[in-house]
């Protein structure tokens, strides 16, 4: 089993003219293998932060991130091994793709740089990833990102994710900007894999309904700090912190989104 474990970070920025911004205020959570952790806040609540920790594009002022009991490591080979294990789901699938380059070349590069298959094997190994992502891998290989939609881009850059074969999954905000008719699809699909593949993920979202629907257990962050943690059901359906009762006040019935979304759900697009 993989663990990564994001202890008592601290992260502290300086801003020109307003002092210091304390963006996480002594984080901790541990995510594991085969487990979906929904992080939950309003914008500005420290969420991307941690993203940017454990994908390595920030550090931390204070605290440790570690995998499987060890540091990781800020250069060379071992911060490279470590971003084989972990990978990421960006937002906006509009620019998370190269667009000079083939569906084919985004899916392949990452299979040579971590020498996953043979070279003559890695057309057969693209067209199987983006097959378990639900594309038709002879219709879509050989195109260029904006000849996809926005929920097929997204698909594509899913297979990019797994194509090195990580233990770990962050995903951020993998659905907000497509259509609500797609979003279901994509989540399902992200559900499928990871219980299939045995992934740990980290489902970042300000959404309740799909945070209490996907995840495990959720954190709810708020101004830098969790201000409440457990089980899906008991934080959604029985919050404690006032804070998550006002986001929870906000948001829709995630059973009427549910029923809603599966409604108009059509096609795999």
């Amino acid at each position: 089993m993989t663990v990564l474990e994001f202890d008592a970070v601290t992260k502290v920025y300086s801003v020109r003219g307003a002092g210091q911004f304390r963006a996480l205020d002594d984080v901790s959570f541990t995510l594991r293998s085969g487990q979906t952790i929904g992080l939950v806040g309003q914008s500005g609540s420290g969420k991307s932060t941690i993203a940017k920790i454990l994908t390595q594009l920030e550090s931390p002022t204070s605290g440790e991130v570690r995998l499987d009991g060890e540091p990781i490591p800020r250069r060379g080979k071992g911060l490279r091994a470590y971003r084989q294990q972990l990978r990421m789901v960006f937002q906006d699938p509009f620019a998370s793709l190269n667009p000079y380059h083939s569906i084919r070349y985004a899916i392949e590069r990452p299979l040579q740089l971590d020498g996953v298959v043979p070279k003559d094997q890695l057309d057969d190994e693209a067209r199987r990833l983006l097959g378990r992502v639900r594309l038709d891998a002879d219709a879509v290989i050989d195109r260029r990102p904006h000849e996809l939609s926005g929920g097929q881009r997204q698909r594509v850059a899913i297979a990019r994710a797994l194509a090195s074969r990580p233990k770990l999954l962050i995903a951020d905000e993998p659905v907000s900007m497509l259509d609500v008719s797609i979003r279901l699809g994509v989540l399902n699909l992200l559900a499928d894999l990871q219980r299939e593949e045995g992934l740990g993920v980290l489902y970042i979202t300000h959404d309740l309904a799909t945070a209490r629907h996907f995840s495990d257990e959720i954190l709810v962050l708020n101004q830098g700090r969790i201000v409440e943690h457990g089980p899906a059901d008991d934080v959604i359906l029985r919050p404690q912190n006032a804070y998550t009762q006002e986001l929870r006040a906000a948001s829709p019935d995630p059973d009427r989104f549910f029923t809603h979304a599966a409604g108009t759900l059509g096609g795999q697009e």
